[in-house]
């Protein structure tokens, strides 16, 4: 009879309580930066895809499709390099492009924000005259000759493409000019400042 009182009992029918742990809480800023923010953190270089074409080769088997890939690659701070490689999908030749465009590197002369003087590159049938330009100019220049500029880190400047307008023509005329610039010292003071014209003033009298 004492069982059968048990088993009526609502208490002796409840589960027994389980202890609950506390998780302990991982702390947020004590996580590891993804990738893709790791790429952006160490990546110093300005990447710029000019032109993508797609290749056909006709072989024995038939037809055989891929892609090659203009890419400009720079610092803003005076270098700056150029890639053209092909694969057989748009990621890759892309890849490829970029690794070459850093391998061949060159550096170019700055005179503050432009160039130093008037230079023209020629490649093939293209010609690129490249012109400095005052501060607040801004960059006057087409797509591939535009990439260049703003990879190297160029902020002021007059171009003009003469006879040829094809992007892999135009991008090795511009760099054929910028290798071609000789370098010139910045004035502390310019020509016409008040200083400079202080100073020839009371020399004078």
């Amino acid at each position: 009879p004492s069982e059968a009182r048990d088993l009526r009992d609502p208490s002796a029918l409840r589960p027994p309580q389980q202890t609950l742990t506390e998780t302990p809480q991982r702390d947020k800023s004590s996580r590891k930066p993804s990738a893709r923010k790791r790429e952006t953190v160490s990546s110093e270089f300005v990447e710029q895809v000019v032109a993508i074409n797609r290749v056909t080769k006709v072989t024995k088997g038939g037809k055989k499709l891929s892609f090659s890939a203009l890419v400009v690659v720079g610092d803003t701070k005076g270098r700056v390099g150029y890639g053209l490689d092909k694969a057989n999908e748009v990621a890759t030749a892309i890849k490829k492009a970029l690794t070459s465009a850093k391998r061949q590197m060159i550096t170019v002369p700055l005179y503050g924000a432009t160039i130093p003087h008037q230079i023209n590159g020629i490649c093939g049938a293209a010609i690129v005259m490249l012109k400095p330009a005052a501060d607040g100019t801004g960059v006057i220049a087409a797509g591939p000759v535009r990439s260049v500029c703003d990879s190297v880190g160029i902020r002021n400047i007059l171009t003009k493409c003469h006879r040829s307008n094809n992007p892999i023509n135009v991008v090795k005329a511009t760099m054929d000019g910028l290798s071609k610039l000789k370098p010139r010292s910045v004035p502390e003071h310019p020509k016409n400042s008040p200083e400079v014209s202080g100073e020839e003033g009371h020399a004078s009298s």
